[in-house]
């Protein structure tokens, strides 16, 4: 299967090295909707006539609408912030509590571009108070991603952009729809809890009432694919959906010695 179109963030979880296994099971359909859109690798490879797009992260959601509204003068803007002289710890905290005060949101979509490059290994969180807090990532020379950000905005035209809850998003799907979810994955382990993509941490109740949506769906004739861990805990979830298992090299830590393999999993529900 071709696979072109490299997003352009960077986030965990991000689906573009496993794009060949998820598009092998995502049936036909004439919408694909994303309740858990994150960098949209899914949405970027897909030939679907419509797409809805949402992210419960209002500054990402923001960010896709700047850039649609006007690919060519939002990359201008941004890339002035993409320089050697902006790529010091101190700029960084300058930045990062600009974006944290500002309403403005063509600033904010550009900091927060600036910061999804900069901070520490790509990650975007928030503290309990909705400041953005990931510290300054100290890279050598950080690249400015213009091709993949115009490719997205020609994607993206004719797309619908929510930030809305999954489940407002699941429960306005209609037949003819395709649904991917990409939660917030399901821990490991009870130590190993990495939800925090957010200001909320994504509950075990949530993977309950997201597994309960997608087999409601599925008995309407909507198919629903989730993305998720392999563990106990999800096997009892999604129990009634084909499942196709395989494991992944996780890419989430500085040191790649201790970028272990996962074991993941697509539950499919048709």
């Amino acid at each position: 299967m071709q696979i072109s179109n490299k997003p352009f963030l960077k986030w965990a979880g991000n689906k573009f090295s496993l794009l060949n296994k998820i598009k092998a099971v995502l049936p036909a359909g004439g919408r694909l909707v994303e309740p858990f859109v994150g960098t949209g690798a899914v949405f970027l490879n897909t030939e679907y006539k419509k797409y809805w797009i949402n992210d419960l992260n209002t500054d990402l959601i923001t960010l896709y609408k700047v850039l649609a509204e006007n690919p060519q003068k939002f990359i201008r803007f941004a890339e002035k912030i993409f320089t050697p002289e902006d790529n010091t710890e101190d700029r960084y905290y300058k930045l990062r509590s600009q974006f944290n005060e500002s309403t403005d949101p063509y600033e904010k979509s550009r900091i927060f571009l600036y910061m999804n490059r900069h901070g520490y290994n790509g990650l975007c969180r928030y503290n309990s108070k909705g400041k953005f807090n990931i510290p300054f990532g100290r890279y050598k020379k950080v690249y400015f991603p213009k091709e993949e950000m115009l490719n997205f905005a020609q994607k993206i035209t004719p797309t619908k952009l929510t930030s809305l809850s999954f489940e407002a998003v699941m429960k306005k799907a209609k037949l003819g729809d395709v649904i991917y979810c990409d939660p917030p994955y399901a821990p490991l382990s009870e130590t190993a809890n990495f939800t925090g993509y957010h200001t909320s941490n994504f509950s075990s109740n949530q993977q309950e009432e997201l597994a309960m949506l997608a087999k409601e769906l599925a008995k309407k004739g909507i198919p629903v694919i989730i993305s998720n861990h392999d563990t106990p805990f999800t096997r009892k979830l999604y129990q009634g959906a084909i499942i196709e298992a395989f494991t992944v090299q996780r890419v989430i830590s500085c040191n790649i010695n201790e970028r272990n393999r996962a074991k993941e999993l697509l539950a499919i529900f048709n």
